[in-house]
């Protein structure tokens, strides 16, 4: 079973920051896009910030400015920099791998934001 594997999540106060990483196995191949998603407590889930393989990216507009997403192709790793964090960024973060054959979403990693 594939895994990705998530790491950076934790409890930040209003205005800190936090780097979320999100590596892939080399078994994935022919990656398309990597991106976060999060999940708030009662609230669907969303997407947070997307980087396709020719670099260009999308934000939603609640980050935009405030987080930056960034991949590493050669270690099929993708960064989330959340920078001025703030209370409503709180919730589960989810790493999204889509590749040519499937789609894969990470375990979540816990993102808390005290005001």
């Amino acid at each position: 079973q594939v895994q990705l594997v998530e790491s950076g999540g934790g409890l930040v106060q209003a205005g800190g920051s936090l780097r979320l990483s999100c590596a892939a196995p080399e078994s994935i191949f022919s990656i398309n896009a990597m991106g976060w998603y999060r999940q708030a407590p009662g609230k669907q889930r969303e997407l947070v910030a997307k980087i396709i393989r020719d670099g260009s990216t999308n934000y939603a507009d609640s980050v935009k400015g405030r987080f930056t997403i960034s991949r590493d192709n050669a270690k099929n790793t993708v960064y989330l920099q959340m920078k001025s964090l703030k209370p409503e960024d709180t919730a589960v973060y989810y790493c999204r791998v889509e590749s040519f054959f499937n789609n894969y979403w990470g375990q979540g990693t816990q993102v808390t934001v005290s005001s």
